[in-house]
């Protein structure tokens, strides 16, 4: 967990995010992002309880007084009431409202059925938001291509290598940043770690191993402070996942998408789209690559454009049979 975080905890998020991490294999990025959700709703509700004065801004109120007694007094019309805030008044999607419903669902199902701090769940009943069936939004082929054109400045061979990796590995944001050197494997191959800390190997292609490698002759080597970390900020320390959001908004901006609702994950969702439009993987394999658990999580991913459904439809052998002449017996 975070450092940063970990000090800013109440001593039952300490127990609980030590639970997640030792008993459930939980990654310590998972950690962080169930510690923000939390920290969110405990905001709200200790600002709706009048616990802090109306004028304390947001994101200042403390939530060092966390403590069971309080979790105690969580019910699930103030859960909605979080949901409805979030939604008015914090704009979230229903995909991030989505998420922080989960992290309640398991910090007070901890607190209710590992702990015995409650007598009742007050999250057991709680509904997910709908999440839109629409599909995410990816880059076509020649927007990738203007995106890589776009590099450039002081950092461009990272920056460059960086944009490669999403665009040919398919790789999530998180995965990236945890690269080390000794995850660059022979042939090609390179290691991650995905959710929950689980490890998986995928290909480089050339373009992308070349990419890496014109970064690594200039990639600093002197005062360099985490000196396994393949990818560097400007501080000479592994470069964070702020860093990488903002430089491949910059780039996507260069390129006129930065308003369209594209982001580093449809750079994933766009490596997948490309490699089963153009590289015709096979949909199991292309879950191996993206490290996904199910197959139904990969479909999303394997969506086809019309002109594509109908190339399919004209390469039908069955296309190329005729229905029979009529015999005109007339004469």
């Amino acid at each position: 967990m975070n450092s940063e975080y970990r000090a800013a905890c109440p001593q039952i998020f300490r127990e609980y995010f030590g639970y997640l991490e030792t008993i459930t294999g939980k990654s310590s990025l998972t950690v962080d992002e169930y510690f923000l959700d939390l920290r969110t709703f405990f905001r709200y509700f200790i600002s709706m309880k009048g616990l802090v004065s109306e004028d304390t801004p947001f994101e200042e109120i403390d939530i060092s007084i966390v403590d069971a007694e309080l979790c105690k007094q969580v019910t699930l019309a103030d859960i909605y009431e979080f949901m409805n805030f979030l939604s008015a008044d914090r704009e979230n999607h229903a995909a991030a409202r989505s998420r922080k419903c989960s992290a309640l669902r398991s910090f007070f199902g901890y607190l209710t059925n590992k702990k015995n701090i409650l007598q009742s769940n007050p999250v057991e009943q709680l509904s997910n938001p709908k999440l839109s069936s629409t599909l995410p939004k990816f880059l076509s082929l020649e927007q990738s291509f203007s995106l890589l054109e776009a590099v450039d400045g002081p950092f461009k061979e990272r920056d460059y290598a960086i944009l490669m990796m999403f665009l040919t590995c398919g790789m999530r944001l998180s995965e990236l940043v945890g690269i080390n050197y000794s995850d660059m494997l022979s042939d090609n191959r390179l290691r991650l770690r995905g959710k929950g800390d689980k490890e998986r190997i995928v290909y480089m292609n050339d373009a992308c191993r070349e990419a890496v490698e014109r970064y690594m002759k200039v990639r600093p080597v002197d005062g360099v402070i985490d000196k396994e970390a393949l990818f560097l900020s400007k501080r000479k320390q592994r470069i964070s996942p702020k860093t990488v959001q903002w430089l491949v908004k910059k780039y996507l901006s260069e390129i006129g998408l930065s308003e369209n609702g594209y982001s580093v994950h449809k750079l994933r969702h766009t490596a997948a789209t490309l490699m089963y439009q153009h590289g015709e993987v096979d949909i199991r394999a292309l879950k191996e690559i993206l490290g996904h658990v199910n197959l139904g999580t990969t479909q999303i991913y394997t969506h086809v454009s019309s002109e594509s459904m109908r190339n399919a439809a004209d390469a039908n052998p069955i296309g190329a049979m005729r229905p029979p002449q009529d015999n005109d017996d007339s004469e």
